[in-house]
């Protein structure tokens, strides 16, 4: 598993094992449905926990208990029965292709201007942001692309959840805003530190962070006058919908995005039929009662 996620797993199991002593709970052999269920009431109950996350806690609880059941610990499974609570179905959110044209132009100069390149942070943004775009990447996997995860340029390797690998292809605009960084940039900030084997550097010549990145965007929205609120996985989204939108297959969509199941692709496909039902309540003469 990613390292990510074995930190969330150990934050949660620990929770967890707060809960018990909190009860006088120090053996595994007290432990019952009941208490486990009272967990995931107080776990629901919690200012600040969302849906999301009760059901990630209770998932490494769960997890847990089959561990100590198939060690030998445990002779039965107390937390079998406890179902964390259904998340409510969220539409992504995402940006028409205008606005995420207005970020990409607010973000840095185009490519081939040569009189915006003196301002390397912003081609060095630039390209971050249509690297975003191009390839649907979560921000984690920018974050972590090496030089050597540009197969060429029109391919990447990326590393998504669980260190899973898969290769997306890149656009042209992608292509040319990379390719304008690796040469009038990434040099000058390599300088700065010792050698990294990192694609994006910040501005001491280090692997850039997440939170930077979330800057980077907040800035580029800011000055596009956007209007809305923009995220690393805004751009995501929006590159899910907008390929759904142009005819691309939900099945080469999940390929793209690293999904695990097509079942969570698919959540793309209700918001395009969102938008054809506006469109077709808007324009069909005998749509309106």
């Amino acid at each position: 598993m990613a390292k990510n996620t074995l930190l969330a797993y150990k934050r949660d199991l620990g929770k967890y094992l707060e809960a018990l002593e909190k009860v006088g709970i120090t053996d595994s052999a007290e432990i019952t449905e009941i208490v486990v269920r009272n967990f995931a009431q107080a776990l629901v109950s919690e200012k600040g926990l969302v849906a999301t996350s009760v059901a990630r806690i209770l998932a490494a609880v769960r997890g847990f208990h089959k561990f100590m059941l198939f060690e030998g610990i445990s002779d039965n499974d107390v937390s079998a029965a406890v179902k964390p609570p259904k998340a409510p179905k969220r539409l992504p959110k995402a940006i028409s292709i205008l606005e995420i044209e207005s970020l990409l132009r607010a973000a840095g100069p185009e490519p081939d201007d040569v009189a915006g390149a003196g301002d390397i942070i912003r081609v060095r943004d630039r390209a971050i942001l249509e690297l975003l775009y191009a390839t649907g990447a979560r921000v984690s996997e920018i974050v972590n692309m090496d030089l050597d995860n540009l197969i060429d340029p029109e391919i990447v390797r990326l590393f998504g959840k669980g260190s899973k690998e898969r290769i997306v292809p890149v656009g042209k605009y992608a292509q040319a805003a990379v390719a304008a960084y690796l040469v009038r940039v990434r040099p000058t900030l390599a300088t700065l530190s010792r050698g990294t084997p990192a694609l994006f550097l910040n501005q001491r010549g280090s692997r850039l962070s997440r939170q930077s990145i979330w800057q980077i965007i907040s800035n580029a929205a800011l000055a596009a006058k956007l209007g809305v609120e923009v995220s690393p996985h805004t751009f995501r989204h929006s590159f899910a919908t907008h390929l759904l939108e142009g005819g691309a297959d939900v099945r080469v969509v999940q390929e793209l995005l690293g999904h695990a199941s097509v079942t969570t692709t698919q959540i793309y496909t209700l918001v395009t039929v969102d938008a054809l039902r506006e469109i077709y309540a808007s324009s069909h003469p005998r749509a309106q009662r």
